[in-house]
């Protein structure tokens, strides 16, 4: 992995602590649709997962599910995208990777246009090259869809880049891809989630991803 390559980067949980802004706008979602929200333990387990894979078993009906989305959007593009703060360390990291040569992106099941508006406002934003985020449609949901359109946008092959998550789904859609990956600890899901997922390599905190990389 010494050679330079291109870096997907999940963004929840493993460049930001979003935690607020999401579990704020999928709450507001239940109470306007006078459905009991979930806790906020549960709540937490909703990062990282696609919006309406999380919906549709409390819901239960399409329709709903969709009106639920709108409304997480509706809040989350209001102020929801506002919610959230930088891991320490995550700004020196990029740097670092970045000064190696590494070309960078972010690769994420957001919304792709509060993605963007997210890393517009974040002093590291202008270090990647592209954000891929998910689509208003349903079309592009799912981690593995979204690195398959990363790679397609890029006119990358798997093997020319390396995905970087804090859940199992950026472990198991890079794999899907036949891709490198590394999972970090610093976010939503754990270190028995992402094993389990098949990481090939664990980083404890962002100062570590240099020296991974450059192994």
């Amino acid at each position: 992995m010494g050679a330079p390559i291109t870096l997907f980067f999940d963004l929840d949980g493993t460049l930001i602590d979003s935690a607020e802004g999401i579990t704020r706008s999928v709450s507001y979602a239940f109470e306007q649709l006078g459905h009991p929200v979930p806790s906020q333990a549960e709540l937490r387990g909703w990062i990282g997962p696609a919006l309406r894979t999380s919906f549709l078993p409390l819901l239960g009906d399409e329709a709903r599910v969709e009106q639920a989305v709108a409304l997480y959007l509706e809040r989350y593009s209001r102020e929801g995208w506002t919610e959230l703060s930088v891991y320490d360390g995550v700004a020196e990291m990029l740097d670092a990777v970045h000064g190696a040569g590494h070309r960078l992106a972010v690769v994420t099941a957001k919304n792709e246009d509060n993605a963007r508006k997210i890393l517009g406002g974040l002093p590291f934003g202008d270090r990647f090259d592209d954000v891929i985020g998910s689509s208003r449609d349903g079309r592009l949901t799912h981690k593995v869809d979204l690195i398959g359109e990363a790679l397609r946008r890029f006119e990358l092959s798997a093997e020319q880049c390396l995905m970087i998550g804090d859940r199992r789904m950026d472990i198991e859609g890079a794999r899907e891809h036949g891709m490198r990956n590394i999972g970090v600890l610093w976010g939503f899901g754990s270190e028995d989630e992402l094993r389990q997922a098949g990481a090939q390599h664990l980083a404890t905190a962002p100062a570590q991803l240099p020296a991974l990389l450059a192994a």
